[in-house]
């Protein structure tokens, strides 16, 4: 049985269907899960929005609520104040971002569990955004599996999969559990720039293999686009398309 995992759209939407069109009409792939972050800091937050909510209406896709979407939800709702955002641009996007959004897309965000449990084979997924803990919590290359441990503290799945820091990684637990990354597809923070995603390859005695993949797409185009959204420092976030030397403008 094979599973893609996707997330960190954040607007994306040609990064989005460059993956997509990867596997999308390939049956083989039964399940294709999404951890979260679809709108904010992009080209076209309303149309990948529209985008995952038709892809939503499939019992082939699951959908989880990354950090940005709830900040999308609060901030439409006039629960979260711009100035609790450290990072200014971010500040602009996600006013920006929520201008553009319609009504139904906040309601399709809003919907949307934080953590969701699926039974796979016989296996037991953990799909988070973040880590079990927080939907802003990184697990990162480099974090100490002391740490990753304490954050899965609880879980009982066989496989944790999250995204949030837009780096793919890997971990092993001793708990024999194992923590994957899956990276971002609108915004990767690796080194060619490049749409990451992840493939499951799940056999029929629970075992699996788990791959990171790179997609080429239009990154030129998608830089364009952006830069016509007008608010002030775009050209940064632009830029990070480019050459992600930064996380957060």
């Amino acid at each position: 049985m094979k599973v893609a995992v996707l997330s960190d759209i954040h607007g994306n939407i040609n990064a989005l269907k460059s993956v997509l069109n990867e596997f999308l009409k390939d049956e083989s792939y039964e399940k294709i899960l999404f951890l979260g972050d679809y709108s904010m800091a992009g080209p076209v937050p309303e149309v990948t929005a529209s985008y995952c909510e038709e892809l939503s209406k499939s019992d082939r896709f699951e959908f989880i609520q990354g950090n940005t979407d709830k900040m999308i939800v609060d901030y439409a709702n006039k629960n979260f104040d711009l100035s609790k955002i450290p990072f200014p641009v971010m500040a602009n996007a996600l006013k920006s971002d929520v201008e553009r959004l319609s009504k139904e897309n906040i309601e399709f965000l809003t919907g949307l569990p934080v953590q969701k449990e699926i039974e796979l084979n016989g296996l037991k997924i953990l799909m988070v955004h973040g880590s079990p803990r927080r939907q802003n919590e990184d697990m990162m290359a480099g974090t100490p599996i002391e740490k990753i441990e304490e954050m899965i503290e609880g879980v009982d799945a066989d496989l944790i999969l999250c995204g949030h820091t837009h780096v793919p990684c890997g971990f092993q637990t001793n708990t024999n559990q194992t923590v994957v990354n899956v990276g971002s597809v609108g915004r990767p923070f690796t080194p060619n720039a490049l749409p990451c995603y992840v493939i499951i390859d799940i056999a029929d005695d629970k075992s699996f293999t788990v791959e990171h993949r790179f997609v080429k797409y239009d990154v030129e185009g998608t830089v364009k686009d952006l830069l016509t959204r007008g608010y002030d420092g775009v050209e940064k976030l632009a830029q990070i398309l480019v050459n992600p030397d930064r996380r957060h403008v």
